[in-house]
């Protein structure tokens, strides 16, 4: 939803290859579907992705890094506000590891 939407809905139009990193399973697909007509482009998929999780982070980049050839352009655009304090079952404070933490690690494993 939001600015990550658009800026998925703008890349696909310019016919790139777009991966929706997601939390929801549900939410992400009608994303993709959504997307996916409104830009006539096929190439847009779905990957689930938690940011606050660091094991989904690893998870996801180890995913990208053996499935794609490459990757042009990485947009980290996950965040939370307004959350009550918690903690991760990693032991980390859930909005810091959403906003900071996870778009940090994500990016590092990337750049390979």
């Amino acid at each position: 939803a939001g600015i990550g939407k658009c800026v998925a809905m703008d890349l696909a139009r310019r016919n790139a290859r777009t991966i929706l990193a997601c939390r929801s399973r549900e939410r992400g697909q009608a994303a993709v579907e959504e997307i996916r007509a409104a830009t006539g482009n096929p190439a847009v998929v779905l990957k689930l992705l938690d940011t606050s999780s660091l094991a989904s982070v690893r998870a996801f980049a180890s995913a990208v890094l053996r499935e794609e050839s490459r990757l042009d352009v990485l947009v980290n655009n996950a965040g939370v506000t307004g959350l009550p304090f918690a903690i991760t079952s990693e032991g980390l404070e859930q909005t810091f590891a959403t906003n900071y933490l996870g778009s940090f690690l994500l990016t590092n494993l990337l750049l390979g």
